[in-house]
């Protein structure tokens, strides 16, 4: 999962990037962008790996880039350079800046960036959208196109985003390499202060969010910054200390894996104990695909067990023994949690 962090000047974007990844990139204002991996955190397949001592244990993955901004009118205005970059992440989550900065001018306004990013993106795809309409008309394309793009148009007319649009109101085949920022799924880092780190949403800027079609999570980029840093010991002591339940990190994934209606599933063996992420839906031809194309080509048959299971009863064989084991054809629907071993013959 490739996920864009996104935000006006100062929002302390770069040190929610540097909490989830443990790099330390320098904090300022333009750049190239920034790439980094994170661990997805998963007590599930700790403790697969815990039975298994398999000579490689592999978490799940997510990618997140640090896009730089370039901005113009104050820092409340994204440039097209910016607004390119976005366009070529999976998912964005938009950093709000809700602390004081003595950097920049005046009090944080997390609902007016809201509002103002929101406005950014709605008029960059709209223009996208036009220009593809008016073309597709003037080239007699497939009215299916048309109609798709004059869904795309008019919702965008009336500011919202197409994120909200369902896949019976429109067809996404025919917006497919428009990037467009409006259908982009919408994470929102409300960043505040230490002080502020636990306290909820403010109920305004929370309506909005859910009128935008995102999730919201709160956290101090600042305060993650320095959890990131602690020895795994000591982090229990400083999160209760902060009374914080998690690291944001595990928070984040959590609501983001909710948001993109993301799974996982799992590979078990002496040689690795693997997660793989995948869309709830997903059918157990195609899931055997993200192992190997192999799988997928001479794909027989997926041997199941749910995880929930396997920590009830200890083993796979126990499972078995207690006759919960079970043969599934290609197209069962992968649910999360499945330790799935794949029967293929290419």
């Amino acid at each position: 999962m490739k996920v864009g962090l996104v935000g006006f000047a100062g929002s302390g974007k770069t040190t929610l990037f540097n909490a989830m990844t443990g790099l330390d990139a320098p904090v300022g204002f333009g750049g190239e962008l920034r790439m980094g991996t994170a661990r997805v955190p998963d007590p599930r397949i700790d403790d697969l790996s815990r039975t298994f001592r398999p000579k490689k244990t592999t978490y799940a993955t997510i990618n997140f880039r640090d896009v730089p901004g370039e901005h113009g009118s104050g820092g409340q205005v994204l440039l097209p350079a910016t607004l390119q970059r976005i366009r070529d992440q999976e998912a964005l989550c938009l950093v709000l800046r809700d602390f004081v900065n003595p950097a920049l001018d005046g009090d944080p306004d997390p609902l007016r960036d809201l509002e103002a990013f929101h406005t950014e993106c709605v008029l960059a795809d709209l223009e996208i959208a036009e220009r593809r309409l008016d073309r597709a008309r003037k080239e007699r394309a497939d009215s299916r196109e048309i109609a798709a793009f004059e869904t795309t148009t008019e919702a965008l007319e009336e500011g919202r985003p197409l994120r909200l649009l369902s896949a019976d109101e429109l067809h996404r085949g025919f917006l497919q390499g428009y990037g467009l920022l409006t259908d982009l799924p919408l994470l929102v880092a409300v960043n505040r202060n230490e002080s502020q780190a636990a306290e909820p949403l403010d109920a305004s800027l929370a309506a909005e969010i859910e009128a935008e079609g995102g999730a919201a999570l709160v956290l101090s980029a600042q305060v993650e910054a320095e959890i990131a840093s602690l020895d795994p010991e000591d982090q229990a002591d400083f999160l209760e200390e902060m009374e914080l339940a998690e690291p944001t990190l595990a928070r984040f994934v959590r609501t983001a894996y909710g948001l993109m209606d993301l799974i996982s599933f799992f590979t078990t063996g002496g040689d690795e104990v693997r997660a793989w992420t995948v869309r709830r839906g997903t059918r157990a031809r195609a899931a055997a695909g993200r192992i190997h194309s192999d799988l997928e080509r001479g794909f027989i048959r997926a041997e199941v067990i749910p995880y929930p299971l396997f920590a009830e009863y200890g083993s796979e064989q126990a499972v078995k023994d207690a006759g919960h084991f079970r043969v599934e054809g290609k197209e069962y629907v992968v649910q999360d949690g499945d330790i799935m071993h794949v029967r293929f013959n290419v």
